[in-house]
């Protein structure tokens, strides 16, 4: 076992603070990673304030990790020594349930092994995430970080860019498609980045007007303000798909109508409340209202290479550990664009 330098959130609303947590020795097919930059998710917020119920604690958070192998185990072929890899949201899954074995590993029947505020396979070994200096992991819940991609601007691939990624593919988003993003922050930028990149024609729909020039920036073709009644009369049944980003409470229905025949609206942000869906937004026009969470180890894959092939990173304002309360305050009050990331160097300093 390995003592390893942290930051940790001690207990419920807590401010986070230096910590040594263990990490185990690579066993046969695991590999060590040195962590480099870990993003910093709204979701890591959530968890080390128990805001979706157990937590435990103390807790490391970070699932947006990139680094450098320095490690690997007997039985390792896809990495060696140098390689930059990645881990995201889960670290290993039982692999023999039906998801597991459809590539949807987030979905383990057993309960996928959180990267952190979770515990391994044996439901007994706590899960750190990457708020530390070194993680180690299970090869097949390894990502290859192809090179070069900017590592700070990579890490939060591993949650935002796959989050949003995987229903522009589940929903065959191509040339043509019109596809709206609900929401311009984390996932939102990476939403429009992603569906200009497959050539869809993308609208930004927000409350904000400020946030105008940076959604065209994106890539964004178009911008509509939400709160204008003449503007979302003129946007019903326009979009193919919608992408709804947001996190705080709204009215789906609004969002509904704009969508065309046989549309589908897809949810990745997460309300703090459960929202009412009228029956008839969805039953006129055969809508469609779903989910996506995360993506498979094979799909977060796809969504690397593809990134790297476009050039796609995400806008980042980088970090020293030391500042991370700041930046969940700063997170709260949206004055981030549009992802903050942790330089670990800091946590060794």
């Amino acid at each position: 076992m390995a003592q390893v330098a942290a930051y940790a959130a001690p207990s419920a609303r807590a401010p986070l603070g230096p910590h040594t947590i263990q990490r185990r020795d690579p066993g046969p097919h695991d590999v060590q990673i040195e962590i480099l930059f870990c993003g910093v998710c709204h979701s890591d917020i959530h968890q080390v304030r128990a805001e979706w119920g157990d937590a435990i604690f103390p807790m490391v958070p970070g699932h947006e990790i990139v680094g450098r192998v320095t490690k690997v185990g007997t039985s390792v072929s896809k990495f060696v020594v140098g390689d930059l890899a990645g881990i995201g949201c889960f670290v290993d899954s039982c692999l023999v349930c039906d998801p597991c074995k459809r590539d949807l590993e987030q979905f383990c029947q057993k309960g996928a092994a959180f990267s952190y505020n979770g515990t391994e396979m044996d439901r007994k070994t706590p899960t750190y995430g990457g708020y530390s200096t070194q993680i180690v992991a299970s090869e097949r819940f390894t990502l290859k970080v192809p090179a070069g991609l900017d590592l700070a601007a990579a890490a939060p691939l591993l949650c935002a860019g796959i989050t949003t990624y995987s229903p522009l593919r589940q929903w065959n988003c191509k040339p043509g498609d019109r596809v709206g993003v609900v929401g311009l922050g984390g996932l939102g930028h990476m939403a429009v980045k992603l569906a200009a990149s497959m050539g869809a024609e993308v609208t930004m729909l927000s409350t904000s007007r400020s946030k105008e020039a940076d959604a065209r920036r994106l890539g964004a073709h178009a911008f509509e303000l939400t709160s204008d009644p003449k503007a979302l009369k003129s946007l019903a049944g326009r979009f193919d798909l919608l992408i709804d980003t947001i996190a705080a409470d709204h009215d789906l229905n609004t969002y509904l109508g704009l969508l065309r025949t046989e549309g589908a609206m897809v949810i990745v942000g997460v309300p703090p409340a459960p929202a009412a869906v009228a029956a008839m937004s969805l039953i006129y026009g055969n809508k469609k209202l779903t989910g996506s969470m995360i993506g498979g180890i094979a799909q977060t894959q796809e969504m690397l290479d593809y990134c790297a092939a476009k050039k796609i990173t995400s806008d980042v304002e980088v970090i020293p550990v030391q500042k991370i309360n700041e930046a969940y305050e700063r997170m709260i009050k949206s004055d981030v664009r549009y992802r903050f990331v942790i330089d670990l160097e800091s946590l060794k300093r």
